[in-house]
């Protein structure tokens, strides 16, 4: 489906937006069948409140959304989307009371609020269309609305329809739409061409693993960007119980993730020399699964003990990052759903991300904050190395007691990088339930932030 701001403005129901202070002072100028019909539904401009007002032949004259207290709209973002949820289907202009400075976020939000997920089944939905306001770059917004869609569907896309190859394919479709460059290596030409962590998590599967390498525009900095694409995790031979495999779909997450960040900064045209770096693979179960207790040998040398086979995603990731950093690009970022500690330390809605360069942590902050698409920052905190060091090999996949899961896992992906800008994003990709703008199920995180800090970052 396609996200868009109304072609036309002409029969627009005109939208007031309005707060809790300014409530009073807008109804009590509004004529008296406005007032009486407006004080009867108990509308007060409550933070999300929805309300049509009709006129005379009972068709929607106008309609108000609530927009509540600077509290209350701290405490969680896209209110213009919750309000809509509540009006009945039709095209809508903002009348008056929305904030300048709030404009693109509110308005981003409300195309958000029409995606559906709807390959498998019809979702029936009012059409609410919304006219771009006034000030906005409504082909920009509708560029990030369309990605981030992109990455809603290919994490919502179950395992059956969105394995390695299937992956490749959207990777593909993505690269002739942009006129990018893409090359995939596949199977035992992993082997082949030094890529020996990628082979061997993913050889068990039906679908063979492989390294999409896509390259978009010659000129400008250069920014490769590395997404975890683990389209199936049952946990290998230590097996997930049900429970914890219900949601291996979304492994890919990472994988999704920058390939919705790749089509925002290539639908945008932003002058730089993008590389997008995705392993795709299936950690299964067969006779031929790699084993707790392996010794892996990487692209860069560094042999890994293996100490859970459910720590998967850190291999993968590290044959990329170690060919990505074998460029020294400007900037290399990785993207995965990687550990379940992230998730503990900041729950599902933050995106944790690791950075040591203080350039990179204030771009990224002041866009996380300007695109309603929050982060946290976390320590590449150097006293764990030797977690991470099990004596017998270089480095320890899964070290063990337990303690600070996605700082080790983040320590162990940073070995990978000694020639670039490094900045590492642990994110959870899904939304347990439903929120403005937020359907539940597969989500973007961090990407709008990203694409908002690349100007500052890279000197566009």
């Amino acid at each position: 489906m396609s996200l868009s701001f109304a072609p036309s403005e002409d029969g627009a129901i005109p939208l007031f937006v309005i707060t809790e202070d300014g409530f009073e002072a807008w109804v009590s100028e509004s004529d008296a069948a406005v007032q009486g019909w407006v004080r009867a539904q108990g509308f007060k401009g409550s933070l999300g409140q929805g309300l049509s007002i009709p006129g005379p032949d009972g068709a929607p004259q106008m309609a108000l959304a609530g927009f509540g207290t600077a509290r209350a709209r701290a405490r969680g973002r896209f209110h213009l989307a919750a309000a809509a949820g509540k009006l009945p289907a039709g095209t809508y202009r903002i009348a008056a009371g929305l904030p300048e400075d709030q404009r693109e976020t509110e308005a981003f939000g409300w195309l958000l609020s029409q995606y559906r997920f709807d390959r498998y089944a019809k979702q029936s939905a009012a059409d609410r269309l919304l006219v771009a306001p006034d000030g906005i770059d409504a082909a920009r917004i509708e560029t990030l609305a369309n990605s981030e869609a992109l990455t809603r569907d290919l994490i919502n896309t179950p395992a059956s329809d969105m394995g390695p190859a299937d992956l490749e394919k959207a990777a593909r479709a993505l690269a002739a739409h942009y006129g990018a460059e893409i090359n995939v290596i596949t199977g035992d030409d992993l082997l082949e061409q030094n890529l020996p962590m990628i082979h061997t998590v993913g050889r068990a599967a039906d679908q063979a693993p492989r390294l999409i390498d896509l390259r978009w525009g010659d000129a400008g900095p250069r920014l490769t960007l590395v997404g975890k694409g683990v389209c199936f995790d049952t946990g290998g031979l230590n097996l997930k119980p049900g429970a914890s495999m219900g949601l291996m779909k979304k492994d890919m997450g990472g994988a999704a993730a920058v390939l919705g960040l790749a089509r925002m900064i290539m639908g945008t045209g932003l002058p730089l020399r993008l590389r997008v770096l995705i392993p795709a693979v299936e950690n299964a179960v067969s006779g031929n699964a790699f084993r707790p207790q392996d010794i892996l040998t990487s692209r860069k040398g560094l042999t890994v003990e293996i100490n859970n086979t459910d720590a998967e995603g850190r291999l993968v990731l590290a044959d990329a990052l170690a060919l990505a950093d074998e460029e020294a690009p400007d900037q290399i970022i990785s993207m995965a759903t990687l550990t379940g500690a992230a998730r503990v330390a900041v729950g599902p809605d933050l995106a944790p991300y690791f950075s040591d360069e203080p350039d990179f942590v204030a771009a990224l902050e002041e866009a996380a904050a300007r695109h309603a698409d929050p982060v946290w920052r976390m320590p590449f905190h150097a006293p764990y190395e030797t977690m991470i060091e099990p004596g017998i090999a270089d480095l320890d996949n899964a070290p063990k007691g337990g303690f600070a899961g996605c700082i080790t896992a983040a320590l162990f992906l940073r070995r990978f990088v000694t020639d670039s800008a490094y900045a590492h994003f642990d994110i959870y990709g899904w939304q347990p339930a439903e929120a403005p703008a937020r359907a539940k199920g597969g989500v973007g995180q961090a990407t709008r932030a990203l694409y908002g800090a690349l100007p500052a970052l890279l000197d566009l």
